[in-house]
Parts: structure tokens; sequence; C-alpha cells
């Protein structure tokens, strides 16, 4: 009876429905692990309960690692009692010893079938609620990442800071093209500050550096005070680079195509200074997982994950355009339309030719047909080529629009795109036809007031407070500089120049109500923070952003309830009153 129970469709629907709206999700520590180090990170949730429908994904996510882990148990339970009468409603239909029988089947249908089984459902349920919002959390802190400031065209040198085994430094010419290694000693223990800065300055003179760009890793905060307190007799930026994933690419097959005859420390130097230069074209050569910018996303589905950062990728190279007579076969095969094969034999004929002089030129790579050239031919740029909209995100098949637009204003292509004044006489519903809409005209139209312009925004330069370099240096109420270096559903973490990102609670990066951090900050972006509490023995940094912070815990006020005048009750019908008196006597 008790399964017969368990596989009715009526009675599971009824726990589901249960589960759906009542089911609470709790956790306790093994009592065995309770004082191992490694479970203090998850002390939270030694002894935890909420409704499952308000748990969060990284929570969800966050007890599922420890439970894998070995440290707690995990639960999703109902109130037994209620479940228990709610089921025996709709099976049990008269008072007599037999039912009293098919009640005992229930209970011990409900404790051993039914609710293991419905806790599973909803276990997987949530699992795969909180992959989904992790995947999201993780592909738009990747569009962020992948959209961040590029430097532009310029000789740099990339410094991958260390203590022990030095610091590498790289020169690289203003197309990230690697021109010098050498590797300076100038913290613990060599300590041979002299002689870094002597060649420091030895390399900005010869090669002509007009940038410096250090890694935020191990020693970051010591290289970038080396740097700053050198003398180079003209202006020379510095940058802080974001180097996670940087190991991971010195060591791919990427990196071992690249630089066959390189370290992989030199490698790593390298993927630091092309990541200043143009963090996007250095980015896709990293498996998107190893870049850390999201939440518990190894935790998550791996093949769904996959293919939400792919199409983030895809979707930001083409946003941005690529130049096709300098992008790598690695940023190219993410352009629409072209995959590694013909991303490969792209690279093989401007090797070969020269470059592409126009788009045109793109018909003759092999296996580039006219459907792929379709998809692909608006995102590929052509700098200097001698029709100005090969370097715009005008497509050709679209050229004959602006030219049409050059002839009603009695000009010329090249003059249409100089002349504001002329595009101004234009009118969108004027070239508006069956196959191109009024939108599309306006797009043109946009396009040509910057052709091949960078969507991304400018890179700024950034420097952390001085004197504080460690966590004991922190004190609350400090207000410090720092980097939003990744966002998640609970809040954003921030570098603030001590090794140990500090956390800005979602509660605590504005002065308003808000559901997503998003809304508030965006990931590389520079902040004044306030120090609320630090923690030094879990490591821990609580933050603030929200204006006029003190730096000390918020308390909020618990206010007077208002007066509540009583209405005047308002004469009863006669329906009412005989409503009134039914309930009066059905409670006697």
């Amino acid at each position: 009876m008790a399964e017969w129970v368990a596989e009715n469709e009526v009675a599971r629907n009824t726990i589901r429905k249960l589960f759906t709206e009542e089911a609470v999700v709790s956790s306790r520590v093994l009592t065995t692990k309770k004082e191992e180090e490694d479970a203090q990170k998850y002390r939270d949730y030694f002894e935890f309960k909420e409704p499952l429908a308000q748990s969060p994904s990284h929570r969800i996510l966050a007890i599922r690692r420890g439970e894998k882990e070995g440290f707690l148990i995990m639960d999703i339970n109902i109130e037994k009692e209620a479940a228990v009468e709610e089921l025996k409603r709709k099976f049990i239909t008269a008072s007599n010893p037999a039912s009293q029988q098919l009640g005992l089947a229930i209970e011990d249908s409900f404790a051993r079938l039914l609710k293991p089984s419905i806790e599973t459902e909803f276990r997987m349920l949530s699992k795969t609620k909180a992959d989904e919002e992790a995947i999201r959390v993780f592909a738009e802190n990747l569009r962020q990442l992948l959209l961040a400031s590029p430097l532009g065209r310029k000789r740099i040198m990339a410094i991958d800071p260390g203590f022990r085994t030095g610091c590498k430094v790289v020169c690289l010419d203003e197309h990230g093209e690697f021109l010098k290694y050498n590797t300076i000693f100038p913290h613990a223990p060599q300590n041979d500050w002299n002689g870094a800065t002597q060649i420091i300055k030895e390399l900005v003179a010869t090669f002509n550096i007009e940038a410096i760009g250090y890694g935020n890793g191990t020693a970051s905060k010591e290289t970038e005070q080396l740097v700053r307190g050198i003398d180079f007799g003209k202006p020379v930026a510095v940058f802080m680079v974001n180097e996670s994933g940087a190991s991971i690419y010195s060591a791919s097959e990427v990196a071992r195509e690249e630089f066959p005859n390189e370290d992989v420390t030199v490698r790593g130097a390298i993927s630091i200074g092309r990541r200043l230069l143009d963090p996007l074209s250095e980015l896709v050569k990293i498996d998107a997982k190893s870049i850390g910018v999201g939440q518990y996303q190894h935790d998550v589905n791996q093949n769904r994950l996959k293919e939400a950062l792919d199409q983030t990728v895809e979707s930001c190279v083409n946003f941005v355009g690529v130049d096709v007579n300098t992008a790598s076969k690695h940023l190219l095969m993410y352009v629409s339309g072209l995959s590694s094969t013909v991303a490969k034999n792209v690279v093989e004929y401007r090797t070969k030719n020269g470059g592409f002089k126009n788009r045109e030129e793109l018909k003759k790579v092999s296996m580039l047909g006219p459907k792929a050239f379709e998809q692909c031919a608006g995102f590929l740029r052509i700098v200097n080529a001698a029709n100005p909209l090969d370097n715009s995100a005008v497509h050709p098949e679209s050229y004959h629009v602006v030219e049409a637009m050059a002839k009603k204003a009695n000009s010329n292509v090249p003059e249409l795109i100089q002349n504001a004044e002329i595009r101004k006489q234009l009118k969108a519903k004027d070239f508006v036809t069956e196959t191109i809409g009024q939108f599309t005209i306006e797009d043109i139209l946009k396009e040509l007031e910057k052709p091949g312009r960078d969507p991304r925004s400018a890179i700024e330069e950034f420097r952390f407070a001085d004197g504080v370099s460690t966590l004991a240096d922190l004190k609350p109420g400090m207000k410090v500089p720092g980097i939003v270096t990744n966002i998640t559903n609970f809040g954003a973490f921030v570098d603030v120049g001590v090794k140990q990102d500090g956390l800005v609670h979602i509660s605590h990066l504005a002065n308003r109500y808000i559901s997503d951090p998003n809304e508030a900050v965006k990931l590389g972006q520079k902040v004044m923070a306030t120090v609320v509490e630090v923690d030094i023995s879990r490591k821990r940094i609580a933050l603030s952003l929200k204006d006029g912070e003190s730096g000390r815990p918020e308390v909020r006020k618990t206010e007077k309830p208002a007066t509540i005048k009583a209405k005047k009750p308002e004469p009863m019908n006669a329906f009412q009153a005989k409503l009134m008196e039914l309930k009066k006597n059905f409670k006697e």
C-alpha cells in the first residue's frame, strides 16, 4: 500500500506542491570535521536553515560544495505532519479499522518513499536553477572583462612580479610583438632595488617604452612602488593588469605554438603585456573558466557553461570588430562564419600575400565561401583600405546604400564620412527599401560618424593607497581606492592592494535598494571604498561603497508604529447580517 501511494500521481503532485511552497533547505556540520581548518570556510552553514524558494544560487552551490567535500550535510524538507494529513485527506474516505491501516501505510510511504524521491527532484531542480544563475553571472563578468578598456597601439613593458624567483620583464612593440626579456630581483631575498631600477630605465630608453603594465599577483604592490619611483625623464604611464589565467596560457598549446623558444615565465609576462594592449585579443586564447570572474564555476554543468561562455566570447568579438591584417587565428575563429580551419587559412593568406587590401579579397581565402563571407565581412576591418567602408561596420551588401547617400548629397563616400554637415542633410526614410529597413539605415548613418570606432571606453591610470599593503594596515572607517575584480549575486569583490580582495555586500553597494550588483558597479571599475570590518583570522575584508559610510556595521532604527484610527463600521445589509449570525451560531 505504501508503494501504491508513492507511485500515485495525485500523491506525488500533492507533495511536489508542498515542496514548491513550503520546502526549507538546511545544512549542518559533520561533528567529526567541525574543528578542521578547511571546514571553517563553511562556518556560516554549520547550523543553517532557509526557505528553499528564497535561497539564492550562491548559497545552494556553497552548501552543495561543502557537502561534496564532506564537511556539511544538506537537507530539503517540509513539515511531515502537514504533508501526511494532506495525503490522508485524499486517500482515506471512511473511518474504520482498514482506514487506520491505510493511515499507517501513508505515513510509511511519505517517510520512506515519497519524501526522499521528491527531495531528490528538488535537489536537482535547485541545482539546475543555481547553475543557470551562476552561468549567467560568469558570462556577464566575462563580457565585461573582454570589453575592458584597451591601451591601444603603444610600446610597452610588461612585468610579471615575484619575490624569490624575481620579476620577469618583457618589452613589446605597439603590435604586441616580443622584443626583449630580462629578470630583475628587487624584492626579498635578493633586494637588488638599485640594479632593478637601472635595468628598467635602460629598457625604457632602448625600446622607447610608453607604458608599463604589472600583474596583480604576488609582489604586485611592491613592484608598483618600484616602477613609480623611477624617473624616466619622460611621461610613462603605469597600469595594473589582471593576470588571472596567464599561467594557464603560458603552459598551453597556443603559447607553445606562438613562442616555441621561450620559457613559460616569459610567455606569462608577454600575456600580461598583451592584455594591456588589447584584453579581448589576448583573453580569447585562454579557456574562459580559467579567468576566474564568476561564482562556483567549477561546480556547475560544464557543458552548459562552455556553451554560454563561447557565445559570450563570440558576441564580444563581433561587437568590437577585428583587424583582419593583425588578428591571431584564435581571435578570428570567434568571428561569425569563420571556423578554426578558415581562420588559419586567413592568416596563411595574409602572410603569403602581404595582407588584405580590401574586403573583396577575403573571397580568395581557401574554404571561405559566399555564405561565410556574408556572415563575417561586416566584422572584419581593413585599416587604411582604399574604400573607407572596409574599415567600418557597414557590410559590403550595404555599400550601395552609402553610395546612394553620397550621390543624393552631390558628394562622394570619403567626403560623406568626413563632413558631418553633409550627413545632417540626409533623412533615413529616403533610403528605406523592401530589404533594408529604417533601423538599418540609421545604424549606417551612425557608423559613418566615426567608422572603425572602438566601442570600448578609454583606459585610465590607477593607484592604490600608499602605506596599505597588508590586512593589518586596514582599519574600520578608512577610505581606500580599489578596483572591482569580481561580481557575484551577493556583492562585488574589490582589490584594495592588500593581496586579499574585500567584499562589498549587495546591501552596501549603493544608498538605494538594488537587486543586481551590476546596477551599481562594473568589472574593472575604479571605486573609493570604506572599510567596514577586517577579520584577520579568516582573511576577510568587509567594504562599503555607500556615501557617508562611517565604517561601522549598519544599525537599523526601529520605527514607532503609526497610530491607526479605527474606522467607524458601515451598516450591514440583510445578507451580511445573516452571515454574521451564522458565523456566531457555528462557533457556539
